[in-house]
């Protein structure tokens, strides 16, 4: 199986400047998802998708390949994930002639992967048969059924209306059915899924769930301290760049 590892990394993040780069631990930011993706067993190709010389030269000497530099229009605000992905599979088939079985996103921005959590999730999707994607998941924090919406006249709507609950928002949260949030972590996609259903997870996600110790994104300055005493805290079992 030929298993391509891509990570999404644009230069012009607006709420951190160049956060794909920005030091956490004294490495950054790209070098965890690039240290995961050499660590794992099933990965055969490791490629960043950037428009950023700086992210793209970062992510070389961390050992990843940068064979093409992002369009500019595929690098704004409102780039989908879906466009980047296939700018990346068409360069690659009509400049090498490369075409991947299953193709793994590993964003950037969530770091912290416990250590096997890849193959794990590449053996989870030939348990599947019939799954478009294997993505990470954790336990919701807040219960949507306990979410509202402000509508028009100014009065909270519930934002889940159709539950089979009379007043959902006012039961015990063990009554209600549990949820799950997408925690960004890694998404395997079977090519199939990206080139002919034109998506990154089609309609039949298979999860694999990831302890929420790890479940940090980094948005702001403040996720990146908070990342910061984690990983001093040394309760995560990561692999570590510089020592994969």
């Amino acid at each position: 199986m030929e298993i391509l590892a891509l990570i999404p990394a644009r230069g012009g993040s607006k709420s951190i400047p160049k956060k794909n780069i920005i030091e956490l631990g004294g490495h950054p930011l790209i070098a965890y998802s690039i240290t995961s993706a050499l660590a794992s067993k099933t990965i055969t190709r490791i490629i960043v998708s950037t428009d950023d010389q700086e992210i793209a030269n970062t992510s070389k000497r961390y050992g990843a390949e940068v064979p093409f530099s992002r369009p500019a229009e595929l690098a704004l605000d409102d780039t989908s994930d879906l466009a980047v992905f296939l700018h990346a599979m068409e360069w690659m088939k009509e400049n090498e002639d490369y075409q991947p079985d299953s193709v793994i996103q590993l964003r950037p921005t969530t770091p912290f992967r416990p250590k096997g959590l890849i193959d794990r999730a590449v053996n989870l999707l030939s348990e599947y048969k019939k799954a478009d994607c294997v993505r990470g998941m954790v336990e919701s924090g807040e219960n949507p059924f306990k979410m509202w919406e402000k509508g028009e006249d100014g009065y909270m709507i519930p934002l889940i209306k159709q539950t089979g609950f009379a007043e959902p928002y006012n039961m015990p949260r063990q009554y209600l059915p549990k949820t799950y949030w997408q925690t960004g972590h890694i998404d395997v996609i079977p090519i199939q899924t990206i080139l002919d259903k034109k998506s990154l997870t089609g309609k039949k996600i298979a999860p694999i769930f990831i302890e929420r110790t790890y479940c940090i994104d980094i948005d702001t300055y403040d996720d990146l301290v908070f990342a910061e005493w984690v990983l001093r805290s040394k309760r995560l079992e990561i692999d570590m760049p510089g020592q994969v």
